[in-house]
C-alpha cells in the first residue's frame, strides 16, 4: 500500500507541475507560431512530420510515456477509429502517427489549444445538427478519395476509460461510400510499467462529466507515473456490412485492443 504523501512531497510535486505547465505553454505558443508562419507554405508531408514531432515533445514535457503496439497506418486512404478518454488522446495518436481528426466544435474554443488543433487541419462538427454531420461526412469522403489518413472518435464524447461507449455509425458513412478501409485503435492510460493488456487504469487524463479542462490538465501535470498505450488493429473493409453493423463490430474490436471488457449492449 503506498505511503501517504508528506507536505514536502506535495510541494515538490506542485513545483514540478508548475514547471511542466510553463514549458507546455511555451511549447503551445511555439506550435501556434509554426502553424501561422510556416504551415501555409509547407506541403502535407512536412506538416505531418512537424505535427508528429511537436506532439511527441508535448508528451515528453508532460512526463507521459508513449507505448505503441501493432502497425500504424502505412498510407491512405484510411479511416482510423479509436475510443476516446481525454484531450490527451489527440497528442498521443499524433505522436504515433499524425492524422486529420474530426472533433466536437467546442474544442475550437479551447484556450490556445483550440487554435492549435484547428491549425493542424481538424474537421469540426456540431453533433446536434444533422445537416452539419452530413457536411462533415461529405468532406471526409472527399479527403479519403484524395488519399488522406483521417481519425474519428465514434463514441461522440469521452468515457471514463473503463468501457467503450456505443459508436455512432454516421461517421463511417464516408468509408462505406468510398470503399476505404478502417483501422481500429485501442487507447488506454495506465501506470508506468503496467503491461499493455493489464486491467490497471490511470485516471489522471480522464476528461468526462463535469470535469473542467484545466482540472484535467492539472492532474496530468502532477502525475508521476503516467503512460499511454496505443494498440493498432488490422485495417478492414465493410465487406457487405451496413454502417451500423460495422460500427458495432469495430466497437467490440476497439474494446479488445484497449484491454477493456467486451460491450454488453
Amino acid at each position: 500500500m503506498p505511503r501517504p504523501e508528506t507536505g514536502p512531497a506535495r510541494r515538490g510535486r506542485g513545483v514540478r507541475a508548475l514547471w511542466r505547465g510553463a514549458r507546455l505553454l511555451a511549447h503551445v505558443v511555439g506550435g501556434l507560431w509554426t502553424v501561422w508562419r510556416h504551415f501555409p507554405q509547407w506541403d502535407e508531408a512536412a506538416r505531418a512530420a512537424r505535427i508528429q514531432a511537436w506532439s511527441a515533445r508535448a508528451l515528453a514535457i508532460l512526463g507521459v510515456v508513449l507505448r505503441v503496439d501493432g502497425a500504424p497506418p502505412a498510407r491512405g486512404p484510411l479511416l482510423v477509429v479509436s475510443n476516446h478518454v481525454s484531450w490527451l488522446d489527440i497528442l498521443a495518436i499524433d505522436a504515433a502517427w499524425p492524422c486529420r481528426f474530426v472533433s466536437k466544435a467546442d474544442v475550437r474554443h479551447w484556450p490556445l489549444l483550440g487554435r492549435l488543433v484547428a491549425g493542424a487541419g481538424t474537421f469540426f462538427i456540431e453533433r446536434d445538427r444533422k445537416r452539419d454531420a452530413l457536411r462533415v461526412v461529405h468532406h471526409l469522403a472527399e479527403r479519403l478519395q484524395a488519399g488522406d489518413v483521417l481519425a474519428v472518435f465514434p463514441e461522440g464524447t469521452t468515457s471514463d476509460g473503463r468501457s467503450v461507449l456505443p459508436f455512432h455509425a454516421n461517421l463511417l458513412q464516408a468509408a462505406v461510400a468510398t470503399g476505404a478501409p478502417v483501422q481500429p485503435l485501442g487507447l488506454a492510460y495506465r501506470p508506468m510499467g503496467a503491461a499493455a493488456d493489464a486491467l490497471a487504469r490511470h485516471d489522471a487524463p480522464v476528461y468526462v462529466g463535469d470535469a473542467t479542462l484545466l482540472a484535467s490538465v492539472w492532474r496530468v501535470l502532477t502525475a508521476t507515473d503516467l503512460a499511454v498505450h496505443l494498440r493498432w488493429g488490422e485495417p478492414q473493409t465493410a465487406d457487405g456490412r451496413d454502417r451500423r453493423t460495422w460500427a458495432a463490430d469495430l466497437r467490440a474490436h476497439v474494446a479488445v485492443l484497449a484491454g477493456l471488457p467486451p460491450p454488453a449492449d
